[in-house]
């Protein structure tokens, strides 16, 4: 499979702290690919180095065939990646409809195209119903799908998820699994994602990248990744698998 995302020996230092350590590792188009790893692995840097909030200190990160590590956010957003927050902050005030518009906008040619096609996300997003209502409203888990439908209403090619699922009942991360499998296989979306929640984990990725203290201790499918010693003395713990 061709990769639509390439991250080529990347590291990232904050003064004394080595956040990222020479991490490499390709995303196939097409493909859910899951990065875990305890609290202070690297793995939200990582995201902010792949949105463009940081440049990498050394490494290069490769979208569709282009260099876009030191792009600022707004030009990978129009490049085709979006991405999702670990606190959602949707804006309270305005509706669940005209909160996506303002994703919409980004390649829409006015509010009137835009509003069609945020109504179609919120139709995939189960969010239809409660289009009128304020954000500052809902309960956690449409936030939750809010935050997705508004990054998937910037017509990205890559959605970065960050702990999407994290706060959720089983019930209700079996929901957005769901959304988020419906997603990938009837748009083709690349889904690269970042999450705790192993059984959510399980259920999507192909594959799946483990770091600690910001370097890569294992990849490969998640059958073979939940049984690797490194993996298990380090994240899972024995009862996980």
């Amino acid at each position: 499979m061709t990769a639509l995302l390439s991250v080529d020996n990347i590291s990232k230092r904050f003064r004394g702290l080595l956040a990222v350590d020479k991490l490499s590792f390709e995303v196939p188009q097409g493909q859910i690919f899951a990065v875990i790893g305890p609290n202070g692995a690297g793995k939200t840097t990582l995201f902010n180095m792949i949105a463009g909030v940081f440049a990498p200190n050394s490494g290069g990160i490769t979208f569709a065939g282009e260099r876009i590590d030191g792009l600022s956010p707004d030009k990978i957003c129009r490049r085709g990646i979006g991405r999702t927050f670990q606190i959602v902050r949707p804006f309270p005030a305005l509706t669940v409809e005209d909160n996506v518009i303002v994703g919409a906008l980004l390649h829409c040619q006015g509010v009137d195209d835009a509003r069609v096609h945020a109504l179609d996300v919120l139709r995939r997003l189960d969010l239809y119903d409660k289009r009128t209502q304020r954000a500052s409203g809902l309960t956690l888990p449409d936030r939750k799908r809010l935050e997705v439908a508004r990054a998937l209403a910037t017509d990205p090619k890559l959605l970065l998820l960050d702990e999407v699922m994290a706060g959720l009942r089983p019930t209700e991360t079996d929901r957005m699994v769901s959304i988020l499998q419906e997603l990938n296989r009837d748009t083709g979306l690349t889904i690269l994602l970042i999450e705790h929640v192993m059984r959510a984990v399980m259920a999507l990725a192909a594959q799946i990248l483990v770091l600690h203290h910001g370097a890569a201790i294992a990849e490969g499918a998640p059958e073979q990744v939940v049984r690797d010693p490194a993996v298990i003395h380090s994240y899972l713990g024995a009862e996980d698998i």
